[in-house]
């Protein structure tokens, strides 16, 4: 079964905010960036893509046949996507011990683990 690892930074500092990543620790960062390539290494693991931040989502919708966009994302800022990834596992336990490995799980996001439906 593969599942999609979907990656909730939350507060989490990552590379990507200069400021709060520059307030961990050289020890952490150089953890968070271990733990990546670990997980980046596992096997099963078909790495996605990091995304850019929320504020340069559009949100489309399409209402009486007329499309419709929002600038941003649809959910607080600090709910967004931040990237993915895919794992091939044997089951959900599986997919979630990995996720739990996700550095962003224990600084103060969440993963969310859903199975992919093959057609």
């Amino acid at each position: 079964m593969k599942y999609m690892l979907l990656i909730h930074h939350g507060d989490a500092a990552t590379p990507n905010d200069e400021e709060a990543w520059g307030q961990l620790s050289q020890d952490e960062q150089k953890r968070i960036y271990a733990e990546w390539q670990e997980i980046g290494q596992a096997d099963g693991v078909q790495p996605g893509m990091r995304l850019a931040e929320p504020t340069t989502a559009t949100t489309v919708r399409v209402e009486n046949g007329e499309t419709l966009t929002t600038d941003g994302p649809f959910v607080a800022t600090k709910e967004a996507l931040g990237g993915y990834l895919v794992f091939e596992a044997d089951d959900l336990d599986a997919a979630i011990e990995l996720a739990a490995r996700i550095p962003s799980a224990r600084l103060g996001g969440a993963i969310e683990v859903r199975p992919i439906v093959e057609w």
